[in-house]
C-alpha cells in the first residue's frame, strides 16, 4: 500500500502544477489586451461629421418632426418667396415654332421657421436634391412653356442651402423652350421682345407672394451670350398680377429681353440676288428684237428664278396671314422682271403688225401704176414703156386728153374711114416718192407705239429709274 501510495501523491502534484501554469498564461494574455485598448491620443479627435449626415440632418432639421406638405406660416399671411435668375445661354430662336430656347440657373429664397436650427459658428448647411422631396420649396412654373428639363449630368442639379435661423436658398439648373408671339410685319428688318414668364402653380397671392429679390439686379446675364442672326439688345424685369377666372389672382414674374436681327445675312440671300435678276432683265432692251429666242429664254430665266427666291425665303417663315417687309420688296422686283418680257411681247407684236401693214402699202403703190393716152399733134405714135415720173411730171400732163388705145389693126377691122387725131401711148407708173411721203405722216400720225425701236429705247430708262425710285423709298420706311 505504500509503494501505491506515494505514485499516486506524486501524480496529484504534478496535475496541481499544470494547471497554475495554464492560470498564469491566461492572466498575462488578458492583460496584454487590456493594456492595448488603452486610449491614445489619436483616439481624442472629434468623429467625422460627415459620415453621420443622416443622422445629423434629420436631428438638426427636424424633418421628420413636421408636416412639409404644407406652406411655411400656413393659415397666416402669404409668405414671400424672392427670386432672381442667372441666364446662362439663349440657346435658339425659332420663327417657324415661334419659340426661343433658353438655359438658366433659377434660385428661390424664403424662410422656413420649421427648418431652423442651432449652431454655435452660425454657418449653412447645403444639400443636394434628395432633400428637396422631403421638405417644402415653392411651386413655380414657367408660364407658356412648350418644353423644359433640369439638367442631371452627371447628377440632378439642384441645390439647398438652410441657413441656422430658417433662410433657404433652393437653386436648379433648367433649360426652356417658351412661345414667344412675333411680328413679322417688317421682317427681316424687325425687332422681337420676348419673355419668359413664372408663376406659382397653386399658390395664390393670398398665400405666396412671387418678387424680385433685388429689382432689375436680380437678372443677370453672360457677357459671352451672342446669337446668330439676332443682336441681344437688352434684358429687363418686370412684375404684375395675373387673374384666371377659376382660381384667382396669382403674381408673375416677367423676363423680358429685346432681340434686333443681323440684315446682312438677309442682303446677301435675297435682296442682293433679287436686285440682280431685276437688272439682267434690263439685258433685253438692248437686244435685236428680232432676236426673239434670246430675248424670249432670258426673260423665262429671270421670272423662274425669282419665283425660286421667293420660295426659298418663305419655306424659313411661318404662314402668316399678313404682308411682310421681304414680301414687298420680292414681288415689286418680280413685278419688273414680268414687266420686261411684257415689254418685249408688245414690241414683237407691234413690229409684226407694222410689218404686215408695209406689205400691204408696197402692194397698192404696185397696183398704183396707171396706163393713159395724151392727144399730141405728131404723125407718129410712140409708145413709152417702163417710165417712172415723179408727180410733178404727172402733173404737167394734166392738159392733154385721155383717150383709150385703140390699135390700128382694129380700126381697120371697123372700117372706120374718118381721120383719127394722132396718139402717144405713155406707161406711167407712180414713183415710189409718194408713197414714202404718205409713209412717213401716216407714221408721225401714230406718233411712237408704231416705232418697236422707240419702245426699248424708253424702256432702258423707264425701268431703271422707276426701280431706283422704289428702292429710296423702301429702304427709308423700313430702315
Amino acid at each position: 500500500m505504500t509503494y501505491l501510495i506515494k505514485p499516486l501523491i506524486l501524480l496529484v502534484c504534478l496535475l496541481v502544477t499544470g494547471e497554475c501554469r495554464k492560470h498564469g498564461h491566461r492572466v498575462r494574455r488578458w492583460t496584454g489586451t487590456v493594456e492595448t485598448q488603452k486610449p491614445s491620443s489619436l483616439a481624442k479627435k472629434p468623429p467625422d461629421v460627415t459620415k453621420s449626415r443622416k443622422m445629423k440632418t434629420e436631428h438638426l432639421l427636424k424633418v421628420d418632426d413636421h408636416d412639409f406638405t404644407m406652406r411655411p406660416a400656413f393659415g397666416g399671411p402669404a409668405i414671400p418667396v424672392g427670386v432672381d435668375v442667372q441666364v446662362e445661354s439663349l440657346d435658339s430662336i425659332s420663327e417657324v415654332d415661334m419659340d426661343f430656347t433658353m438655359t438658366l440657373y433659377l434660385r428661390h429664397y424664403w424662410k422656413d421657421e420649421r427648418l431652423s436650427f442651432t449652431s454655435s459658428t452660425n454657418k449653412s448647411m447645403t444639400f443636394d436634391g434628395r432633400l428637396v422631396k422631403k421638405i417644402w420649396v415653392p411651386d413655380v412654373f414657367f408660364v407658356h412653356s412648350k418644353r423644359s428639363f433640369i439638367h442631371d449630368t452627371t447628377t440632378d442639379n439642384i441645390m439647398l442651402r438652410v441657413f441656422p435661423d430658417g433662410h433657404v436658398l433652393y437653386s436648379l439648373r433648367v433649360t426652356v423652350t417658351a412661345a414667344c408671339n412675333m411680328d413679322f410685319s417688317r421682317f427681316p428688318l424687325d425687332s422681337q421682345t420676348c419673355s419668359l414668364e413664372l408663376e406659382s402653380y397653386a399658390y395664390t397671392d393670398e398665400d405666396l407672394m412671387l418678387y424680385w429679390k433685388s429689382g432689375d439686379e436680380s437678372l443677370s446675364t453672360d457677357d459671352r451670350i451672342s446669337l446668330s442672326q439676332f443682336l441681344i439688345q437688352k434684358f429687363h424685369t418686370t412684375s404684375r398680377l395675373a387673374f384666371y377666372s377659376s382660381t384667382g389672382w396669382y403674381n408673375r414674374l416677367y423676363i423680358n429681353f429685346t432681340l434686333r436681327r443681323h440684315i446682312f445675312f438677309f442682303l446677301l440671300q435675297t435682296y442682293f440676288p433679287a436686285t440682280l435678276m431685276v437688272m439682267l432683265s434690263w439685258v433685253s432692251f438692248w437686244i435685236d428684237r428680232r432676236a426673239v429666242p434670246a430675248r424670249v429664254s432670258l426673260g423665262i430665266t429671270t421670272v423662274l428664278t425669282m419665283s425660286t427666291i421667293i420660295t426659298g425665303v418663305n419655306a424659313s417663315m411661318p404662314r402668316v396671314s399678313y404682308i411682310k417687309a421681304v414680301d414687298i420688296y420680292l414681288w415689286v422686283s418680280f413685278v419688273f422682271v414680268f414687266l420686261s418680257v411684257l415689254e418685249y411681247a408688245a414690241v414683237n407684236y407691234l413690229s409684226t403688225a407694222q410689218d404686215r401693214r408695209e406689205r400691204k402699202m408696197r402692194e397698192r403703190a404696185r397696183s398704183q401704176s396707171l396706163p393713159c393716152t395724151c392727144g399730141i399733134s405728131q404723125t407718129r405714135t410712140m409708145t413709152m414703156l417702163d417710165g417712172t415720173y415723179s408727180e410733178a411730171d404727172t402733173n404737167s400732163l394734166a392738159g392733154y386728153t385721155e383717150e383709150p388705145v385703140v390699135p390700128e389693126e382694129e380700126q381697120e377691122e371697123m372700117h372706120e374711114v374718118p381721120e383719127k387725131p394722132e396718139h402717144m401711148v405713155v406707161h406711167l407708173s407712180v414713183s415710189s416718192e409718194s408713197t414714202t411721203t404718205k409713209k412717213k405722216k401716216s407714221l408721225r400720225a401714230l406718233n411712237i407705239i408704231q416705232n418697236t425701236h422707240a419702245i426699248d429705247k424708253y424702256s432702258r430708262m423707264i425701268f431703271p429709274g422707276s426701280y431706283i425710285f422704289f428702292n429710296l423709298i423702301y429702304w427709308s420706311v423700313y430702315c
